[in-house]
């Protein structure tokens, strides 16, 4: 797809009233969350090994809910799967259920960004901002409360119980507020996330987050055809959109 020429471009602009944004690593920090805690809580542990593992067996446990192996099952079930079987190999199989419970839920308690609530703030004096996660309700929800993510609303793969990159999760957004699919913008910092919202009719905005997967494993933040903006971060985007 070429680039936008300017007046499109505005035009684009003009016409986005709602801006989606996905979650883990867009939003919040998860890999530098799930390594402080691990340092906090079990210091012989390698926390970016485990961090990294972790959020590996995000996208396979995903794929056996949608091969039908697994009924329709919540984030926080699925983390909970990949951490019983990850703990052996860090030694941690000793852990007691309410220790496991508790590391479970450091998903619901992942630091922002720092640019995030700032720009997201900026943002929502001229857009209805909301989420648009794999992760639950509860997850984004307690999430929300605790980083001090300003919501309009709250939209999960929950709600419309499919995981992204299923349409009906981005269709979902423009049925809810009762708008077409290109007067929303889905925000993301990941590629295959913003192409399938694309595939459905929406604007996208790239937003970089080199250090998603730590400071020593700086991921490829170039520019790709297709997205409406490409921007920095939270505050470039607010830029960009005139807030």
């Amino acid at each position: 797809m070429a680039p936008l020429s300017a007046s499109s471009l505005d035009d684009c602009l003009a016409s986005t009233q709602v801006l989606a944004f996905d979650i883990f690593g867009t939003v919040v920090d998860w890999h530098g969350s799930i390594m402080r805690e691990m340092q906090a809580l079990y210091p012989s542990v390698d926390a970016n090994a485990f961090a990294l593992a972790w959020r590996a067996g995000y996208q396979p446990a995903m794929a056996r809910v949608r091969s039908g192996e697994l009924g329709w099952t919540r984030i926080d079930e699925l983390h909970r799967l990949i951490l019983d079987d990850l703990l052996p190999a860090f030694g941690l199989a000793h852990l007691s259920e309410i220790e496991r419970v508790h590391l479970n839920r450091v998903w619901h308690r992942l630091d922002a960004w720092p640019d995030s609530v700032t720009g997201l703030l900026r943002l929502k004096k001229k857009f209805t901002i909301c989420s648009l996660s794999n992760g639950n309700l509860g997850l984004l929800t307690n999430m929300a409360k605790r980083a001090g993510l300003p919501w309009d609303c709250v939209l999960s793969a929950e709600v419309f119980r499919a995981y992204k990159p299923d349409p009906a999760a981005y269709l979902g957004v423009a049925h809810v507020f009762d708008l077409k699919p290109d007067q929303v913008m889905l925000c993301a910092a990941h590629q295959d996330d913003l192409a399938a919202a694309r595939a459905c009719g929406l604007r996208t905005a790239y937003i970089e987050r080199p250090a998603e997967f730590g400071p020593t494993q700086l991921k490829d933040v170039s520019p790709q055809a297709g997205n409406t903006l490409h921007v920095r971060d939270m505050h470039a985007l607010a830029d960009a959109m005139g807030c």
